[in-house]
C-alpha cells in the first residue's frame, strides 16, 4: 500500500483511539462524582443555616435513615437519639415519601424521648430534599390540645355545678305555688329557695373572677397595697360565718407590709383561704391570719384547726372543682372554685401559694408575694 495513504489512517486510528480514550476519562470521572456523590453526608448548601435556625423540629435523614442533621427543637422534642429517628411512625412516613416522592403531613402523639412517659402532639410535615435527602419538619401542638381539654373539663363540670342548684330552684317554685295556702310551708321554700339562689350566684360570681384573672390584663394597673387593709377587708367579710360557727377569727399584729398589685383581687384570695378555713373547721376551734416579712418576700399565713388534707390530695386542691369532701361541700354551698381563684390572683401578682396540713390537725395555706421596694423620693433642694 502507498505510503501516502497509510499516513492519514493512522492519524484517523489515533484519532479514534484519542476520543475513546478521553470519553472513557470523561465517563469515569463522571462515575467518580457521583460515587462522591452517594458516599458524601454533606446536607445541600444553606440547609444547615436553616436547621439551626428552626424553633420547631426539623430533622434531614439520609438514605440509609440516618440523621446527618437536627435542629434544637428535635433534640428538645426527643425525635432523634444516637443519629437515628426514636418514633417508628416517624420512620414510616420517611420511607414512604421516599417511595412516592410525594410530601406527607400528618397530625402524631408521640412519647416524648426514647425512654420519657410524657406524651406530646406533633403536627408533622415530611417532604424529599433533593436527590438522596428527606426533611421532616415538627410542630408542637401539645399546649393546644391541653387547653382544648382543660376548656372541654371546665364546661362539663360547670355543666354539672349549675345543674343542681338550677334544677333545685325549678323544683322549689314549683313547691312554692302548690303550698301557697300554707304559709309555713312557703316559709320554708322560700328559705331554701334563697338559698339555692345565693349558691347559684356565688357559683356565677366565681366563674366572673376567674375568667378576669385568666384574662392578659388581669393586672393593667397595679397599685401599692396594704396589706393590713386587705387582711382587714377579708377578716371582716368572714366575720358573720365564722359567729354562726362560733369560730375566733385571730389575727396578728399590723405589718406594715405593702406589695404592688389590685387590692380587690387580692381580697379575694385571702377572702377565699379564710372562708375554706371556716368551712372545713369544727365549731367552737379558731383560725389564724398572719403576717410575715423575710428578705423581700410578704407571707400571708391562714392556720385552721380542722379537718386536715390527705396527703394524697395535697398537690390537687388549688384545681377547679376539686373537693376533698364532696358531700361536705354540697352541703356547706361550695363550689370547688375558691383555691384555684387564689392560685391564679396569686400568680398574677408574681407569687405562690402554698399548703401544709395533716389529717386531724389542721391546714395552713400560705401566700407568698413580692414586697413592694420603697420608691425614692428626691430631697428638696436647699435655698
Amino acid at each position: 500500500m502507498d505510503s501516502a495513504l497509510l499516513v492519514p489512517l493512522a492519524l484517523g486510528f489515533g484519532a479514534i483511539v484519542g476520543g475513546g480514550i478521553v470519553a472513557l476519562l470523561v465517563l469515569a470521572v463522571r462515575r467518580g462524582r457521583r460515587a462522591a456523590e452517594v458516599i458524601s453526608t454533606a446536607v445541600p448548601d444553606g440547609v444547615d443555616q436553616v436547621i439551626d435556625a428552626l424553633e420547631s423540629a426539623g430533622v434531614v435523614i439520609d438514605p440509609s435513615n440516618n440523621v446527618v442533621k437536627a435542629s434544637p427543637g428535635a433534640l428538645a422534642f426527643g425525635l432523634v437519639w444516637n443519629q437515628s429517628l426514636v418514633h417508628p411512625e416517624l420512620v414510616e412516613l420517611v420511607d414512604r415519601v421516599r417511595r412516592s416522592g410525594a410530601p406527607i403531613t400528618q397530625e402524631l402523639e408521640l412519647a416524648r424521648g426514647p425512654f420519657g412517659d410524657a406524651n406530646i402532639v406533633l403536627f408533622v410535615r415530611v417532604a424529599r430534599l433533593g436527590a438522596r435527602y428527606v426533611l421532616l419538619l415538627a410542630e408542637d401542638h401539645t399546649e393546644s390540645y391541653r387547653l382544648d381539654a382543660v376548656r372541654r373539663d371546665f364546661v362539663a363540670n360547670i355543666s354539672h355545678e349549675l345543674k343542681t342548684p338550677i334544677g333545685a330552684v325549678s323544683l322549689l317554685a314549683e313547691a312554692l305555688q302548690a303550698a301557697s295556702a300554707e304559709p309555713e310551708q312557703v316559709k320554708r321554700f322560700a328559705k331554701r329557695l334563697t338559698k339555692e339562689s345565693e349558691r347559684l350566684a356565688k357559683i356565677t360570681q366565681e366563674i366572673i373572677e376567674l375568667s378576669r384573672l385568666q384574662a392578659a390584663d388581669a393586672l393593667a394597673k397595679p397599685e401599692i397595697v396594704e396589706i393590713d387593709h386587705v387582711l382587714a377587708a377579708a377578716i371582716d367579710q368572714n366575720r358573720v360565718a365564722a359567729d354562726s360557727h362560733r369560730i375566733d377569727l385571730v389575727s396578728g399584729r399590723r405589718s406594715g407590709a405593702e406589695v404592688y398589685g389590685d387590692e380587690p383581687l387580692l381580697t379575694v384570695a385571702v377572702h377565699n383561704l379564710i372562708a375554706n378555713a371556716i368551712q372545713y373547721s369544727p365549731e367552737g376551734s379558731r383560725v389564724g391570719i398572719g403576717v410575715s416579712r423575710d428578705d423581700g418576700v410578704i407571707e400571708i399565713a391562714v392556720t385552721d384547726q380542722g379537718i386536715g388534707i390527705p396527703d394524697e390530695d395535697l398537690d390537687r386542691v388549688f384545681e377547679r372543682f376539686y373537693r376533698i369532701d364532696q358531700a361536705r361541700s354540697r352541703h356547706t354551698g361550695g363550689s370547688g372554685l375558691g383555691l384555684s381563684i387564689v392560685k391564679h390572683v396569686v400568680q398574677n401578682h408574681g407569687g405562690d401559694v402554698r399548703v401544709w396540713s395533716q389529717p386531724g390537725r389542721g391546714s395552713t395555706f400560705t401566700i407568698r408575694l413580692p414586697e413592694a421596694a420603697p420608691i425614692a423620693v428626691a430631697s428638696p433642694k436647699e435655698a
